[in-house]
């Protein structure tokens, strides 16, 4: 998960794959599309054998494009299955729990919410993002928390540990966040649900970008 001074993307996928090998044709033609950094596999309210199965299918065809490949929650299975790393929030492990278990050169980043406290006690722990969100809204899953712009420029004026966007960004709606130095959007329902495509919702994303940067 190289960063850049150039704002790029970290794709999660939709909460459900029931065909993960129907899903990968749209991540290739999604990462393919240029100005991808990251995939987050997300899955909810699946078992463990889903989550392998899916990583299985995924996880190569995203290393093979150098985009790092990240488990959400289970540093366990993201080990198990060959991952880049973990995401987690502050309900799953612990940070020093995520570390001890995917090593030292992997990813692990932290969700913080809206809390500046929260993120900087991750990235003095080591954590390599951390994610503030919700920064508009979103169907994906319930926001516990509603952050701005003025917290990525704040911690953009602090802290060196990139920091990460989500929560219902769009095309249309990041030029804030961009121009405040964020390193990274999290997207989901924007790409997956677009009505032309994940590729043509990518490069609307990477001309936005482009345009704010």
């Amino acid at each position: 998960m190289n960063t850049s001074p150039r704002c790029q993307l970290y794709l999660i996928t939709p909460p459900r794959l029931d065909d993960p090998s129907a899903f990968a044709s749209d991540l290739a033609t999604a990462c393919d599309a240029g100005g991808v950094a990251s995939v987050q596999l997300r899955l909810k309210d699946v078992d463990d054998d889903a989550i392998r199965r899916a990583a299985d299918v995924l996880c190569p065809l995203v290393q093979e494009r150098d985009i790092a490949f990240l488990m959400n929650d289970r540093p366990d299975l993201a080990v198990e299955t060959g991952c880049d790393g973990v995401h987690i929030g502050q309900e799953d492990a612990a940070y020093d729990e995520a570390r001890a278990l995917v090593g030292n050169d992997a990813i692990v980043g932290v969700t913080c919410h809206a809390s500046r406290h929260l993120a900087i006690e991750a990235a003095e722990k080591g954590a390599d993002y951390v994610a503030f969100g919700a920064f508009f809204d979103t169907a994906t899953k319930q926001a516990k928390s509603s952050a701005d712009p003025e917290t990525l420029q704040w911690w953009n004026e602090i802290a060196m540990t990139p920091a990460v966007a989500i929560g219902g960004i769009t095309p249309k709606n990041c030029a804030p966040l961009v121009a405040a130095g964020v390193a990274f959007l999290a997207v989901v329902s924007a790409v997956w649900e677009h009505t032309e495509g994940p590729a043509a919702a990518v490069q609307a994303f990477n001309k936005a970008i482009e345009a704010n940067s």
